[in-house]
């Protein structure tokens, strides 16, 4: 045989052993980046028992936006405080602060202990006609009674919101209803950011003014 010959039969004994060890290496590379890429997806892809349980165990609902970042009026600002206390710090509370002003409630609601607090926002107060709202306002004895509607004598998980009915400060009861995270108050008010937690109170902004049973 020639030494050309030689040469190319060699070669060809070359090609033949490595293009299975490139096919085998590119093959091992390939599964090793899908096997990365399904790793990836896995860890940014939270489930869904992952997700839960946090947004049960803190606030939620679509007003809780609105609660500033940082600061006296944050979720952490007003976990730190009573009750009346960090109301006065959430600008969606200010008349609500007014009215438990008017009543002289203040004191009463920041010294209770584990109470739960439905608290009416500006906009739910706003559903009331205004000269409504100014009678109510200047009656000290008829707000106190529908504040202290509002205001249930131990403190509530959102799963005890489900299917309940509590006995309220005022003596009368309420009744919540719903589930996964979207809960309303007497079959009409709704919780708009639930489970805010203050120094002795839960709270649960609603999107309505309770009125106790006459």
């Amino acid at each position: 045989m020639s030494t050309l010959h030689l040469r190319r039969a060699a070669a060809a004994v070359c090609v033949a052993v490595v293009l299975p060890l490139a096919l085998t290496a590119c093959s091992s590379d390939s599964e090793d980046s899908a096997s990365g890429s399904a790793a990836s997806s896995a860890k940014s892809s939270p489930s869904a028992a992952s997700s839960m349980p946090a947004n049960m165990n803190g606030p939620f609902g679509p007003a809780c936006s609105s609660v500033p970042k940082d600061g006296a009026g944050s979720f952490s600002g007003m976990a730190k405080d009573p009750v009346a206390t960090a109301a006065s710090n959430n600008p969606a509370l200010s008349i609500l602060v007014t009215a438990v002003t008017k009543a002289g409630l203040v004191d009463t609601l920041n010294n209770a202990q584990n109470i739960t607090v439905f608290a009416p926002t500006d906009d739910a107060f706003a559903k009331i006609p205004k000269a409504d709202l100014d009678k109510l306002l200047a009656d000290k004895a008829e707000l106190t009674k529908v504040l202290t509607y509002h205001v249930v004598g131990r403190k509530l998980t959102p799963k005890q919101l489900e299917n309940g009915s509590y006995a309220t400060l005022e003596k009368s009861d309420l009744k919540t209803s719903g589930s996964d995270m979207a809960y309303t108050v007497n079959n009409g008010s709704k919780v708009v950011c639930g489970n805010v937690p203050t120094a002795n109170a839960t709270v649960y902004l609603v999107d309505s003014v309770l009125m106790p049973p006459k």
